[in-house]
């Protein structure tokens, strides 16, 4: 989409700085590779370098970063929060594609089943018996829904993500490809030399405004419920495990494990690669470092690193010193062997 840069700055709340308010911009790139035509933005001062050389013609800024060295052509656009003003301008730039809401005559769905109002439902999708879909809800193909579930309206499920039975999701929630959603925890008793199955009857509960990333899978409860609390942005590849309580804006990066039956504080974060042993609380704002073993619990607003998780401080400085050892292992070596030679001395 082009909309002149009054017409973009209005939208952004973003004030701009010279004339030329009738340019068109026509796309939102970063500040290395902006060309003309563009809107980018200078969020950080380590960025500051990169301003001097770019195509770009207009740039969100702030008023607290120096812009002396900013070509002559390019169009300052001053704002309170330039991140934020640049997503705006991503937004109405890049607009995302308008699909043709239908359902697909190759879709599968059960008679019972209760549909809102403009309802994608595509092609190869499957909506099993006793199962509510809420309101502008949008269900791409090959997606397969199970029994009892509600989903609510403003949903976005993409091509074969499955939703096993009794599963709540709430309104506004995105779920993305290859996700499985309550498929059985990973529980058994080991009697006899066999590993004896515990059974899964309970479901998994997903509050509003949630997103879930590319084949991650999050498990059923054993008994109760496995939740997801509002807000939460879950990403690609993660496994959370059955009994998980999960609050409020939490963030899961990539590749995390979570084991059964945690604890997940509000505005908690759990970087790339996290693991999480089983029966763990993670308190509120906490945050979990990338490739962290989390073995016990972690206080609220505690920053954690290592295996295990301990103070980031605390990790830093035994790795600094494990850094050292080869050194120290030298000295160490040189010095035994000039007491060998001191012990000879005197004999």
């Amino acid at each position: 989409m082009t909309l002149t840069l009054q017409e973009l700055a209005q939208q952004c709340d973003a004030e701009i700085q010279g004339e030329h308010a009738s340019i068109e911009i026509v796309a939102a790139a970063d500040i290395m590779t902006a060309t003309g035509y563009q809107v980018t933005v200078l969020s950080s001062p380590s960025y500051v370098k990169y301003l001097k050389d770019t195509q770009a013609s207009a740039c969100f800024v702030s008023s607290q970063i120096p812009c002396q060295d900013a070509p002559e052509n390019l169009i300052l656009l001053l704002c309170a929060d330039p991140e934020i003003s640049f997503l705006k301008a991503v937004h109405a730039l890049h607009p995302e594609p308008k699909y043709t809401r239908s359902i697909s005559k190759q879709a599968a769905i059960a008679e019972n089943v209760v549909l809102g109002e403009s309802i994608n439902v595509g092609a190869f999708s499957t909506i099993e018996e006793h199962s509510v879909i809420g309101d502008n809800t949008e269900i791409f193909a090959s997606v397969n829904i199970g029994r009892h579930v509600t989903i609510g309206k403003n949903c976005r499920l993409y091509p074969n993500v499955v939703i096993y039975d009794n599963t709540e999701i709430g309104d506004n929630v995105t779920i993305h490809s290859g996700a499985i959603i309550a498929a059985d925890g990973f529980g058994y008793k080991y009697r006899n030399n066999e590993h004896i199955k515990v059974p899964h009857v309970g479901n998994v509960v997903i509050a509003d405004n949630v997103e879930i990333g590319a084949n991650t899978c999050i498990d059923r409860g054993a008994l109760g419920s496995t939740t997801i609390g509002a807000g939460s942005k879950i990403d690609n590849l993660v496994q959370l495990g059955h009994n998980n309580q999960v609050g409020r804006n939490v963030i899961i990066c990539g590749q995390s494990g979570i084991s059964g039956s945690c604890t997940i504080g509000d505005g908690a974060v759990l970087a790339g690669s996290s693991g999480v042993a089983d029966h763990v609380n993670i308190g509120q704002q906490a945050v979990v470092m990338a490739r962290s073993g989390v073995p016990g619990d972690i206080k609220p607003g505690a920053q954690v690193f290592g295996f295990p998780a301990k103070d980031k401080r605390v990790a830093w400085r035994e790795l600094a010193a494990l850094s050292k050892l080869p050194e120290l292992f030298k000295k160490f070596k040189a010095l035994e062997k000039r007491l060998s030679q001191l012990e000879q001395h005197t004999e």
